[in-house]
């Protein structure tokens, strides 16, 4: 991957973390790792009293132009396969009983000084998750 590329897509994580924090969500985790794999963003936002918190293994994909098709068509079956995988090493690790999962991506189009986000919640599920 080029040096370009790289920085944009650190330039478009850490707008979409700032764009998720500001409608409520916690960050949890940032580019947690398991193995070769890893989630660019794990978010939480509580679900009102008495329920668990909604936790979202977010994808991120940026982009300097929109030839290229939307942020969710940019996730493909094999990058699905290892957020699952991934994910399923972080509830291991930090999930909570009462805690609900799911799978958000979030895309950021950067031209020059202007920015756009298009956060899909709950963009895809994958068979055998809770």
């Amino acid at each position: 991957m080029s040096a370009a590329k790289q920085a944009l897509g650190e330039l478009g994580e850490r707008i979409a973390e700032r764009w998720l924090v500001a409608r409520g969500w916690a960050v949890l985790d940032r580019r947690f790792r398991s193995g070769h794999r890893d989630i660019d963003l794990v978010t939480a936002r509580r679900e009102g009293a008495g329920r668990g918190r909604t936790v979202a293994f977010v994808e991120v994909k940026a982009r300097a132009g929109d030839g290229f098709g939307g942020p969710v068509a940019a996730v493909g079956w094999r990058k699905r396969r290892e957020l699952g995988r991934s994910a399923w090493v972080w509830v291991d690790r930090h999930g909570r009983p009462g805690d609900s999962y799911r799978f958000d991506v979030v895309g950021v189009l950067v031209r020059g000084r202007r920015v756009w986000v298009c956060h899909v919640a709950d963009a895809f599920a994958l068979r055998g998750w809770p």
